[in-house]
């Protein structure tokens, strides 16, 4: 699988590599990475947030999430909107730091460090790992993180981030996104786009509508299910689960 070109403040970094960086209230860049920013949000970013915030999946959505999809684009994105203060800041940060840092998104997690995970094409599986994945550095010219003496490496950060969670939901809506009919630019009816948007992103709203029986290509679901499926990660699980089979059953 080719793998993007890259900017030049952006480098490939083996998972073993060291690198030095740490990021702390003392440090004299801090909270600048939280400004002039666009910031992605996946379904389990806003898992996460939504709970944090103590709204339900809609509220959050109408708060704090601006969606956008250009006319060749097959799936809308969702950013967490910026206050208009002329630089662009996270909704959540304060002088202090991120209000909402337990629950704070994987991106966030993740800088400096960024990594890419490519679904591997079906016919491709069997010789190789369902995810290829590789990892870069983002060194921006206001980060001082860098001059730190603390020593990293990818798995060390990422389990100091706590990135195991968020990767795991992300590789398993990266099987939608990746998809093979994804790929060869199918389009999806309105309909289609509404019910993506249900399962990942208001989850809320999904659970009501799949256990009210109001979902296309479900049967009813006996107690103990309903029960397990009061946990938001087991039901977001779910909802890309049914998710794959209305948009890929044909």
């Amino acid at each position: 699988m080719n793998q993007p070109l890259l900017p030049q403040n952006v480098t490939k970094i083996a998972k073993e590599e060291a690198f030095c960086f740490s990021c702390h209230p003392a440090i004299s860049c801090f909270t600048e990475c939280c400004r002039q920013l666009e910031l992605a949000l996946t379904p389990y970013d806003v898992l996460r947030l939504k709970k944090a915030c103590g709204l339900d999946s809609g509220e959050f959505l109408d708060r704090y999430v601006i969606m956008e999809q250009e006319e060749y684009e097959t799936f809308p994105r969702f950013y967490l909107t910026m206050i208009d203060d002329g630089r662009e800041s996270c909704v959540f940060v304060s002088k202090s730091g991120c209000t909402v840092y337990q629950d704070r998104p994987g991106a966030c997690r993740a800088y400096p460090m960024g990594r890419a995970a490519i679904m591997q094409p079906e016919s491709e599986m069997v010789k190789t790992e369902k995810v290829e994945e590789f990892f870069v550095i983002i060194r921006e010219s206001h980060c001082r993180g860098f001059q730190e003496q603390q020593v990293q490496n990818v798995n060390s950060y990422g389990q100091e981030q706590g990135l195991t969670s968020y990767n795991r939901f992300n590789d398993a809506v990266a099987a939608i996104l990746q998809h093979e009919q994804v790929r060869q630019k199918k389009r999806f009816s309105e309909d289609r786009i509404k019910q993506f948007i249900l399962a990942l992103y208001n989850l809320d709203q999904f659970r009501i509508s799949l256990f009210a029986g109001a979902l296309s290509g479900t049967t009813p679901l006996d107690s103990a299910t309903k029960e397990r499926l009061l946990d938001d990660e087991e039901l977001l699980l779910h909802a890309i689960d049914w998710l794959q089979k209305i948009l890929f059953k044909d």
